[in-house]
């Protein structure tokens, strides 16, 4: 289980959707020129005195632990591959699904205070979808890569 690729390549998948608690997906000033954060858990303003939450996405958090999740389950079911490489293609449009929220999310908070999403203000939480998206087709291309080699071995003895 653990020694071939595809584990490592669904324990990073995991770990970069688990890295989004650390890091924003959007950093912005706003209207009277206050620093502000979108990171999943909600929206962080930045005061003289530390950082405050000014709105939590409750729903967006339980949903991003549930997505960060499943590339576990699917390293659990190494010994059906077949269910293995279903759970990864799910696991990429859930998480393509999960981009796309996000993106409106950051696109409405921006909204409130007349401003477009540019790319100066896309946080480093922002790259981390994508490559999950990366690590997800590596762990794909691992399974089907032992499938194939499964069955040219039962070709070989059968």
């Amino acid at each position: 289980m653990i020694q071939r690729i595809q584990t490592v390549w669904l324990l990073l998948a995991s770990g970069a959707l688990l890295l989004l608690f650390l890091f924003p997906y959007l950093q912005y000033f706003d209207a009277f020129g206050v620093a502000m954060a979108v990171k999943i858990t909600g929206i962080y303003q930045g005061i003289s005195t530390g950082v405050v939450q000014t709105e939590s996405f409750i729903l967006q958090t339980i949903v991003t632990v549930i997505i960060a999740l499943i590339p576990l389950v699917a390293i659990f079911n190494f010994r059906n591959r077949k269910k293995q490489l279903q759970i990864t293609y799910l696991n990429i449009l859930i998480v393509i699904l999960l981009g796309l929220w996000f993106y409106l999310t950051a696109n409405n908070a921006v909204a409130d205070v007349n401003k477009t999403i540019k790319l100066e203000n896309i946080g480093i939480g922002a790259l981390l979808v994508p490559l999950n998206l990366v690590f997800l087709f590596l762990a794909a291309k691992g399974i089907r890569k032992d499938e194939k080699l499964i069955k040219s071995v039962d070709r070989l003895r059968g």
